[in-house]
């Protein structure tokens, strides 16, 4: 018997997933349902499941921050997600389980089958963790995943300030006057940030352009809301006025 706990911050969705789920009640049963991520922590921590249904979407925490903080993963993974046909196609490619909302019979008849098939080969969440740097970035921009100190930090675009290079290493100017230092070079760092409204204004950094409260056209450097100052070097200047 699969034992599956639900977490969704919508007490609907969940009614609906486990109403869905009441027909497969011969191999599976819900022991327990979260809409709050922080009880299912708790929960999770202490108990034996098979799999999971996470939903990605939740405001307190998201899902990839819900994973990020589990100690314990030795259980498969399904997400549910309202994300459209190209997100589920990105999923299906890195093989993950998954269940698009309104959830359907069939789709999760298959998403079982997949869980049977991990708990045979003692499938592992750890394996989640390259999937979800890709899964992240393709799905929801709104987030940036950095690897760092052994982690994943997952932050939002509006949180960067700018980025600084230093080398092989990188630091991410936060708000609230916090920084991250990362190893990863300044051209790996512009591969993950959307291009819609980040900028490398120079070789050594990037800005985000709406951080930007003054451009000082004489001296060719731009204010940033943290009082820091970025050269804009030439040869980024034309391009830099046509973002603006």
């Amino acid at each position: 018997m699969i034992k599956a706990v639900i977490l969704d911050d919508e007490p609907k969705a969940i009614q609906g997933l486990s109403w869905e789920l009441s027909n497969f009640e011969e191999e599976l049963e819900v022991v327990a349902t979260f809409t709050e991520p922080e009880k299912a922590l708790t929960y999770l921590q202490a108990s034996e499941i098979d799999c999971l249904f996470l939903d990605i979407e939740m405001p307190t925490m998201d899902g990839f921050q819900f994973l990020e903080k589990l100690e314990k993963k030795d259980f498969s993974v399904i997400i549910t997600t309202a994300y459209n046909e190209y997100a589920i196609t990105a999923l299906k490619k890195e093989a993950i389980d998954y269940l698009l909302k309104p959830i359907d019979t069939d789709d999760l008849r298959d998403a079982l089958t997949k869980v049977k098939k991990h708990i045979s080969k003692g499938f592992s969440a750890d394996k989640f963790e390259d999937i979800l740097l890709k899964f992240n970035d393709k799905l929801n921009h709104k987030k940036i995943t950095i690897n760092t100190d052994g982690k994943l930090v997952f932050l939002e675009p509006r949180e960067i300030i700018y980025v600084a290079s230093d080398g092989n290493y990188s630091t991410l100017f936060l708000l609230g006057n916090k920084k991250m230092v990362v190893t990863k070079k300044l051209k790996e760092i512009d591969e993950l940030l959307p291009s819609d409204y980040f900028f490398r204004i120079h070789n050594s950094y990037i800005i985000n352009l709406n951080k930007i409260k003054e451009f000082i056209k004489s001296d060719g450097y731009v204010v940033l809301e943290n009082n820091a100052k970025i050269p804009v070097s030439r040869q980024k200047k034309s391009a830099f006025l046509e973002k603006l």
